[in-house]
């Protein structure tokens, strides 16, 4: 790959290279390698990368492009992130309150359990 090549040379280089190899591997012919190459999922994506909006694009232009976007999506993750252990810090025995109330409920129930208790025993009795 080199910096002044267009987007589209440099699929078509990738496609080649993986051509290239194949057909080294297989013995066939690089024209019937090639083909299979551009068969693939990787080959159709590269194709559409080399006949696409940016195939007249200098590749070095286009690969800082994509770092600035990955970039701005690691960014916008770790920022979500931040908000949601913010969130967490916020309330952090958030779950030992609710176990707590639970506790207070089963009293109450357990005194209102014994209530019944004594009015069956009083109705058999």
């Amino acid at each position: 790959m080199q910096l002044e090549q267009t987007v589209s040379e440099m699929a078509e280089e990738v496609l080649a290279r993986q051509a290239k190899s194949l057909a080294d591997r297989i013995g066939q012919p690089f024209a019937r390698a090639l083909e299979i190459v551009a068969d693939t999922e990787a080959g159709r994506q590269l194709r559409e990368l080399a006949n696409g909006e940016h195939r007249y694009e200098r590749t070095r232009d286009w690969q800082a492009g994509m770092l600035w976007e990955r970039a701005e999506e690691r960014l916008t993750h770790l920022i979500a992130s931040d908000a949601l252990s913010g969130f967490v810090a916020e309330r952090p025995y958030s779950w030992l309150e609710g176990y707590m109330e639970w506790l207070e409920g089963k009293e109450a129930r357990s005194k209102y359990h014994a209530l019944l208790e004594e009015e069956l025993a009083s109705l058999r009795g």
